[in-house]
């Protein structure tokens, strides 16, 4: 039997997922965390990103997450994201037009406030563009 760690995905919305997987790479703050069973613990922040679940038998689960907390103990990972959706789930025509409205606001924004609001939205529908695309190959 493969050594497995149990993984829970969870937002304020809803768990999302929770299973046994062999492997889970996920979006850190620094560049993408490959975590395996008997992982040193972890506590860190995640970036808007595609989070990939690697099951027993060789199939894979993908969800978008659009920032949040992942806590590694040993046999055990979770995270606390602040949105999660399943990369099937994402609508491409619907994250396509929402960009496209966001870069016409940002290019009505004046203070930098309301900028950065406006760029911090982009990179979030960038990062879900991106788990479609994964999800396609």
């Amino acid at each position: 039997m493969a050594h497995t760690l149990q993984v829970n995905i969870v937002s304020a919305e809803q768990a999302i997922f929770s299973g046994e997987a062999e492997m889970v790479v996920a979006p850190g703050e620094a560049g993408e965390l490959g975590i395996l069973p008997q992982h040193a613990p972890l506590l860190t922040r995640i970036r808007p990103g595609t989070v990939k679940v690697k099951l027993s038998g060789g199939s894979e689960e993908m969800i978008y997450v659009s920032g949040g907390i992942l806590e590694v103990q040993p046999k055990a990972l979770t995270i606390l994201a602040d949105t999660s959706v399943r990369a099937a789930d994402l609508d491409e025509v619907k994250v396509m037009e929402a960009k496209r409205a966001a870069e016409e606001a940002l290019a009505n924004r004046q203070s930098g406030q309301e900028r950065a609001v406006v760029q911090a939205e982009l990179a979030q529908l960038a990062a879900q563009l991106a788990a479609i695309r994964k999800l396609r190959k």
